[in-house]
């Protein structure tokens, strides 16, 4: 009650000794309503046929109350369904009637002009859900609706890549956007909703204005990520106008697209992209330049972008409070994978005067890494067990494998499953989520003292919040 404004009933949710007593929800709840019956073609999963569906939208809107409060406030009918009677009710007891359609595999384009088709009186809000293909469709969205602002209207993209036209529905003119419990099943997070405590403690949906400063995270499939909570923190803190949320695109050139469309001023870069966007940045740092990876890009005055890597000095400051050292001189470093991640760890370990040995599954491409920095290069498999013990005072494990998995470690979630510990190693997993990656459950049940990559994310975000605000981030007391 404390983060929503209005509720919906799905009734085609309910069981079937509840629905006849729909009628009494509003009283019950006692919060503006919305009754929404949904068909299984529409997503929804009633599936009794539209004369049992009618009776029970009848049953809801009869009885009405003098005090509206106990009346359903808005009724949902799709775009074809049309019951005279119904609507009539609707309009004389006061209930809006919010006109929808729903495509579960498609965008829709001609935004305007479909509104206006889909309501045939002044007290109807149309409401168009779509499923984007890419984050192209989701640009159209945010380009279309911009100068409407003359009709009332809901338009909600869905899937992951849909995520920010909930957090911005101001900025879409949107009536109104969905959110639903953090535990409603699957479902919900394939069509991309997000909890109402989430939308309000992490992004301040209610505060986002016109004038708010747009900044994010982009990468793919960006399935969890702890960023937003950190900048967006950093931002109320401060008292900056600003709001920082994720942009999922398989493709970098999308991302860059959306990000000039709606105004996006600076974006955190992540798995795959880190490498994929120096083509399109006009000015890098040193540490871009020899790393050949980014993970930060910023808006430059005239338009252009500027790339710069905070994960360096994230992971050194990271590794030094893990190791209480100042230096890696005379350790042997194993780093896993070959990414940007990867580079950046070499680019760290070579700053910090260790050796190191990079192991990847694809040989050329740890060559690439060690060539560059001066270090050693090896296959990433159990014939090579024995130069990842040479290399094994320090393992940085650097890919996404593990992310997510609470499951025991294993030959999927464990890039180096096959090697057993003897206590002595230090591991560092730039995976934040779960807490105890699998790398590192199997290496802590040795006695191995672990790290995860939460105090690399925090230092680099640090950074990063200066590179987008100009201010340095405040921890608060």
């Amino acid at each position: 009650r404390n983060y929503i404004d209005i509720v919906e009933l799905r009734a085609d949710y309910l069981n079937e000794d509840e629905l006849l007593s729909i009628r009494r929800f509003p009283e019950l709840a006692q919060i503006p309503t919305i009754l929404t019956i949904r068909r299984k073609n529409d997503g929804g999963l009633y599936k009794s046929g539209e004369a049992g569906r009618t009776m029970l939208f009848a049953r809801a809107l009869a009885f009405a109350e003098t005090d509206k409060r106990k009346n359903f406030a808005y009724v949902d009918f799709e775009e074809d369904y049309h019951i005279p009677s119904l609507e009539d009710a609707a309009m004389a007891y006061g209930t809006m009637i919010i006109r929808s359609m729903h495509d579960m595999n498609a965008p829709v384009k001609n935004l305007a002009k479909r509104f206006k088709e889909m309501c045939k009186t002044n007290f109807e809000i149309p409401k168009i859900a779509c499923m984007p293909k890419t984050l192209s469709d989701v640009t159209n969205i945010f380009r279309e609706c911009k100068s409407m602002t003359d009709q009332p209207h809901i338009i909600c993209a869905m899937g992951p890549m849909g995520l920010p036209t909930r957090i911005l529905a101001q900025r879409l003119h949107s009536y109104l956007t969905f959110v639903s419990p953090p535990d409603s099943g699957s479902f919900n997070s394939v069509i991309g909703h997000i909890d109402p405590v989430t939308i309000n403690e992490v992004y301040h949906f209610h505060s986002i204005n016109d004038s708010t400063k747009l900044f994010g995270i982009t990468g793919w499939p960006l399935k969890a990520t702890n960023s937003p909570a950190i900048h967006n923190a950093g931002y109320k803190n401060q008292k900056i106008d600003a709001v920082y949320f994720p942009v999922c695109s398989p493709d970098i050139k999308d991302t860059l697209d959306f990000a000039d469309e709606i105004g996006i001023k600076g974006l955190s870069v992540t798995i795959p992209h880190k490498e994929n966007v120096l083509p399109f940045l006009n000015k890098i740092s040193t540490q871009v330049q020899k790393i050949e990876a980014c993970n930060t890009i910023v808006k430059e005055q005239d338009g252009t972008w500027s790339g710069y890597n905070t994960d360096t000095d994230g992971l050194s400051l990271a590794l030094q409070e893990f190791l209480k050292l100042k230096t890696l001189k005379g350790w042997k470093v194993a780093i896993i994978g070959a990414g940007g991640a990867a580079k950046a760890a070499a680019y760290t370990v070579k700053k910090l005067d260790g050796k190191a040995c990079i192991f990847n599954r694809t040989l050329s491409k740890a060559k690439a890494i060690a060539e560059k920095f001066g270090f050693d290069a090896a296959l990433l498999s159990p014939e090579n067990t024995r130069k990842l013990e040479k290399y094994s005072s320090l393992i940085i494990q650097t890919t996404s494998v593990g992310m997510g998995s609470t499951e025991a470690p294993n030959e999927t979630n464990n890039p180096i499953w096959f090697y057993e510990f003897t206590g002595k190693e230090k591991v560092f997993d730039i995976v934040y989520i779960p807490e105890l990656t699998p790398i590192m459950a199997q290496a802590e049940a040795a006695g191995c003292e672990v790290c995860n990559g939460s105090p690399m994310l925090n230092y680099q975000a640090y950074e990063q919040f200066k590179l987008f605000t100009g201010k340095d981030y405040l921890l608060q007391k």
